[in-house]
């Protein structure tokens, strides 16, 4: 018998209780593998939503499934065609795109060209709680919407994982953040870099214009749109679950009619992205947030 791992998955979509910790075979790396002895990862809203079974249309019927994107750790064994990351490597980034191997481990296995050297300045648990919202948001205010220094930007959940960052990116990149949030984390998200906080129950038609808006939520994406300025851009990483078609059809109509466009965020996770992450860390750019930590044992 070879070495063995535990791994979280899952037999079947459900809630929290339907996660179990197995043993399982240890991996090999291929050739342009790395094998990383995870030190923390984190759970995102996607993983959450995906688990429930309400994107089963996307993660099909096969069982057990993986659990798990986002890693921290240290590399343990190189493909022989690695040659640019070494044994005894602290790096952060990302298992495998398919989803086939699940972060949620002792040990994974992941692309070389998805992994980077992890920030010296952060523990593993802080990293880890940057690499989902820090990928997103870079890629989709700096690249999918090309949010620039001056203009008013928007961030949708600016307390959640993703939001947070956003907001400190958008500081970061020298624009005028507004923030919609619950009115109990005002301090937290004016804390991370906001010039304004607003009560997210504040209905679209009584905010004011905006450049780009960051949509971490996917509901009354209409009614944010006419917030939109002339020009303006929107990208959302979500959609209304209980509308899929609805929303994905309107988020598409949307790029034909009219210049206020609506963006559905799409992040492939890739090394250089990680590398500059890291970078932004060391700067103090960014804020790691810690809510809580588990070990692996208490996934469920």
């Amino acid at each position: 018998m070879g070495k063995m791992t535990l791994a979280a998955m899952f037999d079947g979509y459900g809630a929290p209780e339907v996660l179990r910790v197995a043993r399982v075979d240890r991996p090999e790396p291929g050739p342009t593998d790395v094998l990383v002895r995870v030190e923390a990862s984190s759970v995102n809203g996607g993983e959450v939503i995906a688990r429930q079974g309400k994107l089963r249309l996307l993660t099909g019927r096969k069982f057990p499934q993986r659990v798990g994107i986002d890693l921290v750790g240290e590399i343990t064994e190189v493909g022989a065609g690695v040659t640019d990351l070494a044994i005894g490597d602290r790096v952060w980034g990302a298992v495998d795109e398919r989803g086939s191997r699940g972060a949620a481990a002792e040990y994974v296995l992941a692309p070389a060209a998805n992994v980077s050297i992890a920030p010296p300045s952060l523990t593993s648990v802080e990293a880890a709680s940057l690499l989902s919202g820090g990928n997103t948001s870079l890629v989709a205010l700096r690249e999918t919407v090309r949010l620039q220094p001056g203009e008013r930007l928007l961030v949708r959940g600016a307390a959640g994982g993703v939001g947070a960052v956003g907001v400190q990116i958008g500081r970061m990149l020298g624009v005028h953040v507004t923030a919609l949030a619950s009115p109990a984390t005002f301090d937290f998200v004016r804390g991370l870099g906001a010039d304004e906080v607003i009560d997210y129950h504040t209905p679209a038609d009584e905010l004011g214009r905006f450049d780009v808006i960051f949509d971490t939520r996917g509901t009354d994406l209409r009614a944010f749109r006419r917030r939109l300025a002339p020009g303006g851009r929107m990208v959302t990483i979500a959609f209304d679950i209980d509308r899929i078609a609805r929303s994905l059809g309107y988020i598409l109509l949307s790029g034909v009619h009219g210049s206020r466009r609506v963006r559905l965020f799409f992040g492939h996770p890739r090394r250089e992205l990680f590398a500059e992450l890291a970078d932004t860390a060391e700067r103090g750019d960014l804020r790691p947030i810690v809510d809580e930590v588990y070990p692996l044992s208490r996934i469920g």
